[in-house]
């Protein structure tokens, strides 16, 4: 059926969606043809990868979308893969949006502050500061040493107007405020804050180092030492700030170390030809992904939400598509990008740097994760010692109910695997056979749906739990004991009971509460899921009664039935956006007609 509906695919430029039985999005990829490009999952399959054999096994079915060019193809490709997150695509799980400092020179008393994406405004902009230390240290000396103001009045229009702040008298602002220090003056000492930022201090350090000495002749102590301040704190900036490449000029170097399938790409931020930053990314590469395809994808990702791109993008390897890259990254920041692949010269030297560094910081991650596991293997080990199991409880499940009167129940399960949560596996369940704030009842009717799902292979439900915590006492785990023997499961099950404090006492089977050290690694764990398993029962029972109390809303308003209210929470997702929605949104969502449409809109802006 697949390679049938491979030979009517057209030989346009676009993009192809690969979909697992489940209709899932596993994978997505771009072509210059797309005829040629999907045919080739489907034939000679011994020769594929590992990461290509393990998805075609998991292709049910494509889908495809032909563009004009390859280019608006790759630009698709990389929307796409940012709003799916296939499992088949390397992913990047840090989408951060790191600070730049902010020098508003377009201003006629200008401030130093906090940016986090660069604007066309007439302001500087330094960083991307990837170190909240250094960040905070540069901003910190960039004001303390050149006294300026962090303040958010409009001047020159409150100039006068009322007294200097704090900083004018702990010697930490010139109070231009106040008229204190000309318009002039005050201006000409941002020439020397963006040298700061720069990297340009010599020539600073110079001045303040006369200043100091001249302040020491005139046996003006205390004036010096404050100098003296100043000059190491520039220092400690300068010194941050390592010299990497003697050509001047803004780029980043990209390499990889990996280790099976663990790989760390690290990326150095050359701004000036001095190192201002750096940042790790450790992924799994279960598939076996290619050196290139790595770095390739860690390029389209990462500078697809960056807030700022460099002139030049070095890399460790070459990659495919580099044109079309360079032109879509281009496009996107209004200036030339180039990507480099240096094989000899200083360019090569520092990409060899990065490339250590990568190594050793993927070293370090590999020495922190093995002694995390062994950490994790005596809590579980401890765990099984005090409650008297077979093995060691490698995935652990707890369980709570919240509701309020009985009313809008909801029971949930929170999954930790090795002792670490595992939120994909978190589950919610709408109480469907109790009325009444009878939580025995809906424990035991949560457990049965997660188990008889289980049992029957439901896919979110397999494996089953070596260990059942419950948020109660005895009761509770009488309940379930019951659920247990209908199914016929050896699971061991406890009891998570509180104090008359509401925290974490210790354990309970039907019979006895277990003695536990309050100071115990196994105490602490279990005062840990009992405080998620509370968290994640409140936060669902709330938005589950949020979710009611629109739909009683929305049942005031003339054609709204059930149906409509579902088509309206599946197209507008939250509540504040079917009230936020415009005539023409509401009138756009399937299901909902011109005259129903107008009403739910004049229901929620009657006030307006």
């Amino acid at each position: 059926m697949l390679k049938d509906e491979v030979k009517a695919l057209p030989v346009n430029p676009g993009v192809y969606i690969m979909r697992s039985k489940d209709g899932e999005i596993i994978y997505v990829g771009k072509a210059k043809n797309l005829k040629n490009r999907v045919s080739q999952y489907f034939q000679n399959t011994k020769a594929h990868t590992p990461k290509v054999a393990a998805m075609v096994s998991n292709i049910e079915r494509f889908e495809y979308i032909i563009t004009d060019t390859e280019f608006e193809a790759l630009v698709l490709e990389c929307n796409l893969i940012k709003e799916h997150r296939p499992r088949y695509n390397v992913l990047l799980k840090d989408d951060k949006n790191y600070p730049y400092i902010k020098v508003t020179i377009n201003e006629e008393y200008p401030r130093i502050v906090l940016a986090r994406k660069i604007e066309n405004d007439g302001a500087r902009y330094f960083g991307p500061y990837l170190n909240t230390a250094i960040f905070k240290e540069t901003m910190d000396v960039a004001r303390k040493v050149f006294n300026v103001r962090s303040c958010k009045r409009v001047l020159p229009r409150d100039i006068g107007k009322s007294r200097p702040c704090l900083y004018y008298y702990i010697n930490q602002c010139s109070a231009p405020c106040d008229n204190k220090i000309s318009q002039q003056e005050y201006k000409a000492v941002f020439d020397d804050i963006i040298a700061l930022l720069e990297g340009k201090q010599a020539d600073i350090i110079e001045r303040l180092s006369k200043e100091m000495q001249k302040a020491s002749d005139n046996l003006e102590f205390e004036r010096a030492a404050k100098l003296r301040d100043k000059i190491l704190a520039v220092k400690r900036i300068a010194e941050r700030q390592k010299v990497v490449s003697t050509t001047q000029g803004n780029q980043d170097v990209i390499a990889l170390a990996k280790e099976e399938n663990i790989v760390c790409i690290q990326i150095f931020f050359v701004r000036d030809g001095k190192m201002v930053g750096r940042e790790n990314y450790v992924i799994k590469n279960n598939d076996q992904s290619s050196d290139s395809e790595l770095i390739s994808d860690f390029v389209k990702q990462y500078y697809g939400v960056s807030t700022y791109i460099p002139k030049n993008i070095i890399l460790q390897h070459e990659i495919e598509d580099k044109q079309l890259i360079e032109k879509w990254l281009s496009e996107k920041c209004g200036s030339s990008i180039k990507i480099l692949v240096p094989q000899r010269g200083e360019k090569l030297g520092v990409v060899k740097m990065v490339e250590k560094n990568a190594l050793e910081a993927l070293k370090l991650h590999l020495m922190k994760a093995d002694a995390n596991k062994r950490k994790m293997d005596d809590l579980m080990f401890e765990l099984k010692e005090l409650m008297g199991l077979k093995a060691a409880p490698m995935r652990i499940e707890a369980y709570d109910i919240s509701n309020i009167s009985g009313k809008d129940s909801v029971g949930v399960c929170v999954v930790f695997e090795n002792g670490q949560p595992k939120k994909s596996d978190y589950k919610k369940f709408n109480i469907r056979s109790v009325t009444d704030a009878n939580d025995y009842e809906s424990m035991k009717e949560v457990l049965y749906r997660r188990l008889s799902n289980g049992i029957e292979g439901e896919e979110g439900f397999v494996p089953l739990p070596d260990l059942i915590l419950l948020d109660g006492g005895k009761g509770h785990v009488s309940s379930v004991a019951e659920i247990l023997g209908f199914f016929k499961l050896d699971i061991p099950c406890f009891g998570m009971v509180k104090d008359s404090r509401h925290k974490t006492r210790g354990l309970t089977t039907q019979n006895e509460e277990l003695d536990i050290k309050r100071q115990s690694a196994a105490f602490n764990f279990l005062t840990r899921v009992q405080d998620e398993v509370h968290r994640f029962a409140i936060g669902s029972h709330r938005k589950r009664r949020k979710k009611s109390a629109f739909a009683s809303e929305l049942e005031k308003i003339k054609g709204v039935g059930e149906k409509r209210r579902a088509a309206l929470m599946k197209h507008f997702k939250t509540v504040s956006a079917v009230k936020n929605a415009s005539l023409e949104e509401l009138s756009a969502v399937a299901g909902i007609d011109k005259t129903t449409a107008k009403n739910i809109f004049e229901y929620f802006n009657k006030d307006v």
